[in-house]
């Protein structure tokens, strides 16, 4: 039996990257996964790539109405959910002096704002000791030129998840940031060569992390096997938030 058998589990951003292999993966342990994608194309290759136990819900998770829209779906279905992994991110580099307020709100709109009502609007769907986890970034540990726009994103649902922890206990439902180091992903991908191999140039282990190597501990902080770990920054990073 896998470890997820009989879960309903909504992961956002499960189009491409650490979302879909975190799909693709809690499918595989016996989950049924609504995933969530900007792009309906790609959000159709993934569903067609993992076959069974698995729907795709166009949106933007900035956007509150397509939030809705994915929660009215899981209810049509008259499904209740076990995990939320609010995974969508947006990631971007620009330097002190050159910030522009479209950059800024894209970043905060996204990763702050999508992940706080992702899981706000999930709550009455949401069981009872379920569990909730969020994409942080060893961003938020590291001053990274460039790139603290986005760390300060990863920060602020790094304390979203410590308040949640102690406003959920008494629906045991736990709480977590998933924190990735550098990881081979699309996104990753269209970042500025030279900022990403100066990045890598810091993880003690010498290489970028895979989206399967993140959906592995994602699944640990969805299954039991974490029953009494909340509150936590799981850094996933090849020790470079840690050195």
């Amino acid at each position: 039996m896998g470890k997820l058998q009989g879960k309903v589990a909504i992961i956002t951003g499960g189009a491409t990257g650490i979302g879909f292999a975190a799909a693709k993966l809690f499918v595989e342990e016996g989950a049924y996964v609504f995933i969530t994608g900007r792009r309906q194309k790609e959000l159709d290759e993934a569903v067609n790539a993992i076959g069974n136990n698995v729907m795709g819900v166009q949106g933007d998770v900035s956007k509150l109405t397509d939030l809705d829209r994915l929660y009215e779906t899981v209810q049509a279905q008259e499904r209740r959910i076990d995990i939320v992994f609010a995974n969508a991110g947006f990631a971007e580099f620009a330097p002190l002096g050159s910030i522009t307020e479209e950059h800024f709100d894209q970043l905060f709109n996204i990763n702050v704002k999508g992940a706080l009502f992702t899981v706000q609007k999930a709550l009455p769907l949401l069981n009872d000791g379920g569990s909730i986890i969020i994409t942080g970034s060893v961003a938020s540990a590291k001053g990274t030129p460039a790139f603290w726009v986005y760390g300060a994103t990863k920060a602020a649902v790094r304390n979203f998840v410590r308040a949640w922890t102690v406003e959920l206990k008494d629906r045991h439902i736990r709480s977590n940031v998933l924190s990735p180091g550098p990881t081979e992903t699309p996104m990753v991908e269209q970042q500025p060569p030279e900022a990403i191999e100066r990045i890598v140039s810091t993880i003690p282990m010498g290489r970028m992390g895979t989206s399967e190597e993140i959906a592995k501990a994602a699944l640990f902080l969805a299954s039991d096997d974490s029953s009494f770990i909340t509150g936590i920054e799981l850094f996933v990073d090849g020790g470079r938030a840690q050195v």
